[in-house]
C-alpha cells in the first residue's frame, strides 16, 4: 500500500490533504469534524490583529457559476477573514492542536504592514504550539482596500520585508500564500524566498465579478441593491492555479522552494496534478464547501490506489515528475503529427464534431447524406476541437503519424531527421545558429 504521509516544510501529517483557510476551518468545531473525517490538516481561517472588530456583511457573502447539470464550477466570495474574537481562536487553536497532534495546524495571519503588528500576533500563535503560519497575501477584496492582502502580494518589496519579520520573530515555519492576480507569479515567489519563507501556497482567490442581477443591474451577491468584487475559487480556476505551480516549480530560481498547490481541486486526480507540477501537498476548500468533509475518504483513497497502480510507495515519488516536461512552445516538436479518428461504432452521429470543425475550425470532417462522419485528413492539422466537443468518450481520438509515414495532408512524407523546433530549418533562431 502507498504510504500517503507527508511533511511539507517541516510540516508532518497523515496524509497531504489539508483544508484551506476559509470557512471550513473558521471554528474549533469545523476541524474536529475535518480530523474526525481523515483531513490530514488544516490552515485556519486568517486571524487579524487585535484592534476594531472585523465585520462581514450578512447577506448573500457567496455567487456562483454552474454548468448545465447545476454542477458548481466556482464560487466568488467576498467575506472577510474572522469575524470571532481573536482571544477565541488563539484558545480553539491550542485545543484542537493537543487533542490531534499526529494532524498539521497551520494559522493564516493577516495584519497591517509594519513589524510591530506581525511580531505581536506571531507570539500568541507561537503559545498555541501550531505547526506553522500561512501568511494570506492574497485576498482581492475587503482587506486589500486597506492595505492587506492582495495590496501586499502584488508588491515582490513587500512580500520580502514582512516575510523576513516573521522569520525574525518567530521559530515556526513560514509559508507565504501568493495572489493569482499578478502578471508574472514568479517574482512574489522569488520574494517570499529571498525573505526566508519555507514554503508558498497558490492560488489565492481570483478577482471577479461571476454575475450582474438584471432586473436590479447590481453585482451578485447583491447586499441591498449593490455588489463588489470577490474572490473566485472552484474547480474552474484549477487550470490557472496548475499553471502558476508549474510557473514556480520550473523556474530556476524557485526551483527547490516547497508548493502547496491549491484551486479546484476536487478529485485525487486534480491532486496528483498539482502534486506531479510541483505541490508538495494540497489543500481544499471549494469541494468541501459542496460536498462536505466526507470526500476526504474519496481523496485518500483514490490517490492511495493510483500510486499503487503506478508502484509510486511515497508521495515524494509523485512530486515535480512532470515539471521536466513543461516547456515553452518554442521547444514543442513539429514534426510529432496526429490526425483525427472517429470509431464509428461508438459514434451517436450528433453531428457536433461536424458542426465545429466546419464553422469554425479546418473543415477537415465530412458528412454523408445518411449521417455518417469521417476525417478528411488533407485538412485535418489535429487540432482536437472535435475530441473536446464530442460527447461520447473516446469516440474521437487522435491518431499519430509516424516519421517516415506518409502525411496525407501534404502527401509528403513525414520527416524525421528532425527532433523538435530548436533544430527545425523553419526555425530562425536555428537559422541564425547556423
Amino acid at each position: 500500500m502507498a504510504n500517503l504521509a507527508s511533511t511539507f516544510a517541516g510540516i508532518r501529517s497523515p496524509n497531504p490533504f489539508w483544508l484551506a483557510s476559509a470557512p471550513p476551518t473558521d471554528k474549533e468545531y469545523n476541524v474536529v469534524r475535518a480530523f474526525k473525517a481523515g483531513w490530514g490538516g488544516v490552515v485556519w481561517k486568517t486571524l487579524g490583529s487585535e484592534g476594531p472588530p472585523v465585520v462581514n456583511v450578512n447577506g448573500p457573502r457567496y455567487g456562483a457559476i454552474w454548468g448545465a447539470d447545476r454542477r458548481l464550477l466556482g464560487l466568488n466570495n467576498i467575506e472577510l477573514i474572522t469575524d470571532r474574537p481573536l482571544e477565541i481562536n488563539l484558545r480553539e487553536i491550542k485545543q484542537v492542536k493537543r487533542a490531534w497532534k499526529d494532524r498539521a495546524m497551520v494559522v493564516s495571519l493577516m495584519v497591517p504592514c509594519d513589524e510591530e503588528s506581525w511580531k505581536a500576533i506571531l507570539k500568541h500563535v507561537e503559545d498555541t504550539e501550531a505547526d506553522g503560519v500561512e501568511l494570506n497575501f492574497g485576498c482581492p477584496h475587503g482587506m486589500a482596500e486597506r492595505g492587506m492582502g492582495s495590496a501586499v502580494g502584488q508588491v515582490p518589496e513587500y512580500i520580502e520585508m514582512v516575510t523576513r519579520w516573521v522569520k525574525q520573530h518567530s521559530r515556526m515555519p513560514c509559508i507565504v500564500k501568493l495572489t493569482p492576480n499578478i502578471a508574472d507569479i514568479r517574482k512574489p515567489a522569488e520574494a517570499a524566498l529571498k525573505g526566508g519563507a519555507d514554503a508558498v501556497s497558490l492560488i489565492n482567490t481570483i478577482n471577479s465579478i461571476t454575475s450582474v442581477n438584471l432586473d436590479d443591474f447590481s453585482p451578485e451577491p447583491m447586499i441591498d441593491g449593490k455588489g463588489t468584487h470577490g474572490g473566485y475559487c472552484g474547480p474552474a480556476v484549477k487550470p490557472i492555479a496548475l499553471n502558476m505551480v508549474a510557473e514556480i516549480a520550473r523556474n530556476p530560481e524557485t526551483a527547490d522552494l516547497p508548493i502547496s498547490g491549491i484551486g479546484g481541486i476536487t478529485t485525487w486526480r486534480d491532486a496528483a496534478e498539482f502534486m506531479a507540477l510541483g505541490a508538495g501537498n494540497v489543500q481544499v476548500c471549494t469541494a468541501a464547501m459542496t460536498y462536505g468533509f466526507g470526500i476526504i475518504k474519496e481523496l485518500t483513497a483514490g490517490l492511495s490506489l493510483w500510486m499503487d497502480e503506478k508502484g509510486f510507495t511515497a508521495t515524494d515519488q509523485v512530486v515535480r515528475r512532470a515539471v521536466p516536461n513543461v516547456t515553452d512552445w518554442q521547444y514543442l516538436n513539429l514534426n510529432y503529427i496526429t490526425k483525427a479518428r472517429i470509431d464509428q461504432d461508438l459514434c451517436i452521429s450528433c453531428g457536433r464534431c461536424f458542426a465545429a470543425c466546419e464553422d469554425t475550425s479546418h473543415q477537415a470532417i465530412a458528412m454523408s447524406t445518411d449521417r455518417v462522419f469521417t476525417v478528411k485528413d488533407d485538412e485535418c492539422v489535429a487540432c482536437n476541437l472535435c475530441v473536446n466537443v464530442c460527447p461520447v468518450e473516446n469516440c474521437i481520438t487522435m491518431e499519430r503519424v509516424a516519421p517516415g509515414a506518409l502525411d496525407e495532408r501534404t502527401g509528403e512524407v513525414v520527416p524525421a531527421e528532425y527532433g523538435n523546433w530548436t533544430t527545425h530549418p523553419n526555425n530562425p533562431m536555428a537559422k541564425a545558429a547556423e
